[in-house]
């Protein structure tokens, strides 16, 4: 196993020292570190899912049965995820969302391009705040005022992780 950078476990902490509770995942190489402590963690519940929209139900799932909970997707996964949030709007549910970038820096699958474009936009139009982090040292400080957005003011909140900072990715044979 490969060492992880520093801000992935750092990012791993603060959620749970925020309560976060569940961590509802579709599957990601951006994501590993997070999804792996996850599981290991006797505090948490994490699972995956066959598409991102179900994430944003078990967010709201997670709320309703008072635990706080976190969505990890791709941004390619976004788009999926638009018709579900609407009814994050409609219930003022909050939701707290991290999104691996892709289609940006060193893309390698030109079918990654356009939702990566078209994501933050999207995430807007739908009433979804954006913030974003491109270098180790703005993870946390990102996440950390994306935790009380969406915990404390009720708000829809997504942290875009920027393609740098995630890393490049290739294909491997």
């Amino acid at each position: 196993m490969t060492a992880q950078p520093e801000w992935q476990e750092a990012l791993f902490l603060r959620l749970l020292e925020a309560g976060i509770r569940q961590v509802a995942y579709v599957p990601d190489a951006g994501h590993a570190h997070l999804i792996r402590r996850a599981h290991a963690a006797p505090e948490m519940s994490a699972y995956p899912l066959t598409t991102e929209e179900e994430g944003i139900a078990a967010c709201c799932g997670a709320w309703l049965g008072g635990q706080r909970a976190v969505l990890l997707l791709q941004s390619s996964g976004v788009g999926n995820c638009v018709n579900m949030l609407s009814l994050v709007a409609s219930c003022r549910f909050p939701l707290l969302a991290l999104v691996t970038m892709r289609g940006e820096w060193a893309e390698f699958n030109p079918w990654q391009v356009p939702m990566g474009r078209a994501t933050p936009a999207t995430l807007e139009l739908m009433g979804v705040s954006t913030r974003r982090a491109d270098t180790a040292a703005g993870v946390v400080t990102e996440v950390e005022a994306a935790l009380d957005d969406a915990f404390t003011s009720e708000q829809a909140v997504a942290v875009l992780l920027g393609q740098r900072l995630i890393g490049r990715k290739r294909w491997v044979k």
